[in-house]
């Protein structure tokens, strides 16, 4: 009963204070506001991603206001059966003016962070460092029906639920190709770009994964859903 009294005490408090830390929040740290595309990578943030995944609807709204925003290009393929189903998945066909190496499945909350991740990150970190448009992102796929670095036995992989994306290079407007695999280790404006890329991702993905964890990450970046914050 104690225990029952004092979280009713607490959702009390917090209901007094909630149009006070509406009007004095900035953007992103505010747990009572809804999801915008433009908040900023924080913690409240990646916990209002997180609920999305339970609710299908309340996430494809927030990917509609995106594309509405031009942030993000996509269709609906409708639910898929197999070994390895698929509930409420999006294709991605571009993010704006950023083309892809191919359309890709995506959970609708795969699709919301990576979009707020290019058009927060990639897209500015480009111009900044390399004084280039980001025209197009390489990758080696999303959905896959496999188990982890494909074993006969094990857990499933993120990507038997397209919540995993493998980005494997990017092409500028100069014409610059630039690959994880050829420039990971390179000590140039490259490099550093790539660095600050797969660094400044953690904070939108659950998990971010890259060449420094494994040699079977040697050519991409792992940007996907599950955990919170995991950056190797």
């Amino acid at each position: 009963m104690r225990a029952l009294f004092w979280g009713l005490i607490t959702v009390l408090l917090l209901a007094g204070l909630a149009p006070w830390i509406e009007r004095w929040l900035p953007p992103g740290y505010d747990p009572f506001a809804p999801l915008s595309i433009d908040d900023p990578p924080t913690v409240v943030t990646r916990f209002k991603l997180s609920r999305l995944a339970g609710d299908p609807d309340a996430c494809l709204a927030v990917l509609e206001r995106a594309r509405e925003a031009q942030w993000i290009s996509f269709s609906q393929p409708g639910d898929s059966g197999g070994q390895c189903p698929l509930s409420s998945p999006v294709r991605v066909q571009g993010f704006g003016s950023v083309t892809l190496s191919s359309s890709f499945l995506a959970s609708c909350p795969l699709a919301l962070s990576s979009a707020m991740f290019v058009a927060q990150v990639a897209v500015p970190e480009a111009q900044a460092r390399l004084g280039s448009s980001l025209e197009r992102i390489d990758h080696l796929g999303s959905y896959a029906c496999r188990n982890v670095y494909h074993r006969e036995q094990g857990r499933l992989s993120e990507h038997a639920t397209a919540e995993a994306l493998d980005v494997s290079g990017l092409r500028l407007g100069d014409g610059r190709e630039l690959t994880v695999l050829g420039g990971w280790g390179r000590d140039d404006e490259a490099g550093a770009f790539l660095h600050a890329l797969f660094e400044r991702s953690c904070g939108y993905f659950g998990n971010s994964i890259g060449p420094d964890y494994n040699a079977a990450h040697a050519n991409h970046f792992h940007l996907g859903m599950r955990g919170f914050g995991i950056c190797r």
